[in-house]
């Protein structure tokens, strides 16, 4: 037990800890559906491979389709102009386009599941060490990024970096708990109004994905959508008790 628990915490963490950071920054450009987009995105061509390909490929495939979602979205994002819009629509192509691929294969409803939200449980150590070492990478190179560069370039670098993070993401744990583990740590943190928000929603997501894995053994729950639901449950009610308090003050 200790061992499944073990390595599905720690690739929880190693998730959130570039996420939090994307989530704070999309959250704060108002285009909270980026990651479901884009995730959507790299799960259309992970389902591409799979049908028409039987797997070979599946992450440069995937990644293609994900920096294609990014590219498309870093260049709407500098007209501004019915942003969420688009990114709505492209999200509802990349879900539509995995239904109407896999409604053909025989093993269509478990690899949509899989593609959805993983059972994070059984992801194999040297998967999440590799995992860990491109995020630090991945990680290093955005945070040079953001502050040499600006404008037109450093949107560009931003979303190309955040669709091979997401590629990686999806392949492992799915789009919920991706989009997830993003928006809800992030949005804890900015609510609560905390200086250094990162870190808050660094601690806050890992208490909550702790939980979420441990009620997910104890009551032998798909642990993907544990995940999404006790951080979802946890944004929800910071924002409700946050909005009541601005009310009542």
């Amino acid at each position: 037990m200790s061992d499944l628990l073990f390595s599905a915490f720690l690739l929880s963490l190693v998730l959130l800890g570039i996420h939090s950071f994307f989530g704070l920054e999309i959250i704060r450009r108002g285009i909270i559906f980026t990651d479901l987009a884009i995730g959507q995105m790299a799960a259309l061509g992970a389902a591409v491979s799979l049908f028409f390909l039987d797997g070979k490929f599946l992450y440069p495939v995937s990644l293609c389709f994900a920096l294609a979602g990014g590219l498309l979205i870093a260049a709407m994002s500098r007209r501004k102009i019915h942003l969420e819009a688009f990114i709505g629509l492209l999200y509802a192509f990349g879900l539509s386009g995995v239904i109407l691929v896999l409604s053909k294969s025989a093993h269509g409803l478990e690899m949509f599941q899989r593609l959805t939200a993983a059972d994070i449980l059984f992801t194999p150590m040297h998967e999440i060490i590799k995992t860990a070492v491109l995020y630090s990478a991945l990680g290093g190179f955005l945070f040079w990024s953001q502050r040499k560069t600006q404008g037109k370039l450093r949107d560009f670098l931003f979303f190309i970096t955040f669709a091979v993070t997401v590629t990686s993401s999806v392949r492992l744990a799915g789009v919920l708990v991706v989009f997830a583990l993003l928006v809800a740590p992030a949005l804890i943190a900015l609510k609560c109004g905390f200086k250094r928000p990162l870190l808050l929603a660094w601690g806050i997501g890992t208490v909550v994905n702790l939980i979420a894995i441990v009620a997910s053994y104890r009551l032998d729950l798909p642990t993907g959508y544990a995940i999404v639901f006790f951080n979802a449950l946890a944004a929800l009610a910071a924002s409700t008790f946050r909005s009541r308090c601005a009310e009542s003050g």
